[in-house]
Formats: structure tokens, sequence, C-alpha cells
């Protein structure tokens, strides 16, 4: 067998880099380690092999499911991995130790970047600030001049053959991404905050931030990064003598220099003098995660060079993301909200925050090794019942009685959930589905548990 570069997992991200790497002249080798998968299916995936819905290529593609041969392993030039892929599984651990150097969709697709990159990573509150940063770039470039891609939804290497050299590619990164990077570098970085999840794949903390702080180990003195005051961890990072230049943002106290929130007025502090930008009543976000997510984003954009006046006008415009503390609908008076997305205890937490009333809180989902203390404390005089499902359910009950909170009640549906949600959600109260785990084993996806939910919440009659 030839030499190929093989590519592992065979998702939407797989899928991409095979097919960016089939436009750009090399040889690939399809794996997925799942032996029930269609090759069929997979090879009519691919652009570059398909013509009017059929496989066309003049030379056969091969597909290897199941095991990872030595003889696939000798093969392969380098391995691209999909993100949802351990390097601690088998097959990687083999690749690795015959030399095979293991590299992400990202990484691959930044090989061909012809234009300007902004990464923007993070635990929580990175979708909004992407797609938030991305509208400005698009009003500042125009839409063909500025692209959006990454764990947000739409693969890297699926856009990066339309750049070019003015254009500007705003990237949302996940820990998964950036764990097989080599040579990445965006021009603008941000890191909004680092809160325990995903524990069960990084095991530490301290691994976890490492991971997320590569975001600029290839950074250069003309490059900017900008971060969290209020973390801690990011403090220290921050005060460690990076080599890019460091810009900070914070929802609770004023930095020296940077952007900050006070009496809901959103500030920039530059040179000792402090500017107000707009005030928090003057947006349609709500919540102090969501005014961090305002202000990284005027951060990132004004280092990009984007005038006030236009990152201010597309801010006042800008709604939620779908399943972020998503408004679904008044329903007798109660309002229900979706924040699928807080699929970890911190993001959660801030979903609490933004509610300004009563409310009933659907949780619970898959086990990511996750703690719950920090997430229960928040309820205080707000969370008035815990509707549980999901694999986790237990263990947060367990966690929910040890502070004192009683007022649970378990369900096996989503269908369930919303109608004791219904029940028991007074006028002028809230409902929140804001699970503060993964959404796998019950559901594809967030998306799907958050759609299911608004569905739900929709046909209440």
């Amino acid at each position: 067998m030839e030499k190929a570069v093989l590519v592992a997992g065979l998702g939407r991200s797989g899928i991409q880099a095979a097919d960016l790497l089939l436009k750009t002249g090399n040889r690939v080798i399809l794996y997925d380690s799942n032996p029930d998968k269609n090759k069929d299916e997979i090879l009519a995936g691919l652009e570059a092999y398909r013509k009017d819905g059929a496989p066309s290529a003049d030379e056969e593609i091969p597909v290897i499911l199941g095991e990872l041969t030595d003889e696939v392993t000798r093969a392969a030039d380098f391995c691209v991995i999909s993100p949802g892929i351990s390097l601690e599984v088998p097959f990687a651990v083999k690749l690795q130790n015959a030399g095979v150097k293991i590299i992400s969709e990202i990484e691959l697709a930044w090989r061909y970047e012809k234009g300007t990159v902004i990464g923007i990573t993070g635990t929580n509150g990175k979708t909004t600030t992407t797609t938030l940063v991305g509208d400005i770039m698009k009003a500042y470039l125009g839409e063909e001049r500025a692209f959006t891609t990454g764990n947000i939804g739409l693969p890297y290497a699926e856009e990066v053959l339309k750049t070019a050299a003015d254009s500007v590619t705003t990237i949302e990164l996940s820990s998964f991404q950036l764990e097989s990077i080599d040579t990445f570098r965006p021009h603008v970085s941000a890191i909004l905050n680092i809160t325990p999840d995903h524990l069960n794949r990084h095991h530490t903390m301290e691994c976890y931030a490492a991971v997320k702080e590569r975001i600029i180990e290839n950074a250069g003195p003309e490059d900017v990064i900008v971060l969290n005051d209020e973390d801690e961890r990011l403090r220290r990072f921050g005060e460690s003598g990076l080599v890019p230049k460091v810009v900070w943002f914070s929802g609770v106290s004023e930095p020296e220099e940077g952007y900050f929130l006070s009496d809901g007025v959103l500030y920039r502090k530059k040179d000792g003098q402090k500017k107000a930008l707009l005030r928090t009543d003057e947006v349609n976000l709500v919540g102090r995660c969501n005014y961090e997510n305002i202000l990284a984003a005027i951060a990132i954009t004004e280092a990009m060079g984007v005038p006030e006046e236009l990152i201010l006008k597309v801010v006042r415009g800008f709604h939620a993301v779908p399943h972020r503390i998503e408004f679904t609908r008044e329903f007798e008076g109660v309002r229900y909200y979706n924040d699928s997305k807080g699929t970890n205890p911190d993001a959660a937490i801030q979903g609490i925050r933004a509610m300004d009333r009563k409310t009933v809180l659907i949780g619970g989902g898959y086990d990511k090794g996750s703690e719950y203390d920090d997430w229960i404390l928040e309820f205080g005089d707000t969370i008035k019942l815990l509707i549980l499902l999901g694999q986790t359910a237990e263990k947060i009950a367990a966690c929910a009685e040890k502070h004192g909170f009683r007022n649970i009640v378990f369900v096996n549906s989503m269908e369930e959930a919303v109608r004791v949600a219904r029940e028991n959600a007074a006028p002028g109260e809230a409902v929140l589905l804001s699970p503060a785990c993964a959404s796998w084993g019950m559901f594809d996806n967030y998306e799907q548990r958050g759609d299911i939910f608004k569905d739900l919440v929709n046909q209440l009659k």
C-alpha cells in the first residue's frame, strides 16, 4: 500500500478533511473503528469523489473499517484525527508508537489558509462569542471575505479553500481540536474561561487548561490574546510573560486596562481613560455571562481594527444563538428557556444567573466526570424545583440533597420533564432547560435535545 494521509473518524469533520486532502492532490486512506459503517455512503459523501451524486474517482480510495492493521499503519504518512477521538484509544496509540504524526482537522486546514485567523476557545461562551465576532467581521469585510467555522458546526476544512489574502476566518476551538495542533497560529486569540469539563478525556484540570492554552503556542509579539481577568487560572497565565499582547476583559471588576462591566454599562479602559461603550439594556442578550461574551467580542474585533461604531451597531442587533439561554415561549404566564448548550456545571450556572424569577430547572444527562456542588449552591432562592433525567440523575440528586435541596423529581424522558415543569411552574415564573451535562445517551447532541424541548414547549396548549 502506497504512502497516503490517514483520515481517522469519518463523521463530518473527517469527511471534510478527506475532501480537502483530495482537492489538493493528496492520496488518502479513510479509517473508522466502527465496522458497521457503509463504505459506499462514506465515499458518496466526498465532494471530490462524486459526480452527480455517484462515485466518479479515477482510482479507488481505501476505506478501512474496524481494526487498524499494521499494513495501514505503515502506509500512513501522517494522520488527521476526528476531534471526538481520544489520543489514548488503541489505534491512536498504535499510530503514535509507530511514529505516525497525528494532527487535527484544524491543523490540516490551517496549512491551506491564505488570510488571517481569529481563534476563540474556553469552557463556556465560545459559540455566542464566535458567532458575534463572525457577524462583526462580516459587517466589516462582507460575506465573501469573512468566514465563521470550527466547533460551531462548520468544519474549517470545508471553508479554507475559499480564503484569500484579505479574508478573515473566525474559528471556535474546542480542547479536542487544540489537542492535536502543530503550526496553527491565529492572529487574535481568546480564552474566555477555564472551568472543569471533559475531565473524562483530559483527566486533570492542569491537562485541560494546558490544551486550551496551546492556542497561542505559535504566537508572535504582533499577535493578541484576549483573556478573562476574573479567571484566576487565566490571570496567572496572562501574567506569566506571554509572547503575544494580552488584552483583559471582566464582567465583575475594573482591570487596569481592558474591557469591563460596571452598573449595567460596558466600558473600555485604555491609557487610564474610561469610555462607556453601551448599556446592557441596549442588547438582546441576558445574563452576566453574555455581557462577558460581548466584552470579549469587542476586544477581539477592535484588535482586528474594526471601527467601534460598526462593532456596537452589530452588538445591538445581535440575538442569542440557539440553545444558549434561548427564550422559547411564554405560555400561561410562564417563560420557557432553552439552555441545552449548558453541557457542564459552570455553563449551567450562567443559565441560572440569567433567571430573574422563580424557576423550574430541568437537568441531567451524560456523565463527563463533573462535580455538581457549585451548580447546586447557585440555586439559592431562584430554583424552586429540580427535574432530573439521564445517566447523572442519581448523582446530581445525591449532591443536591447533601446541600439541603430536596425538591427533586425524576423523569424518564424530555416529554415527561416538560409536562412536570408545566404542572409546577406558576404564572410569573420560568422553566429552564440547562442540563449541566452532555446529551449523549439520550440524544445525538445538545442541538437535538434543545430542539425536542422547544418542540414540546411550542406544542403546549
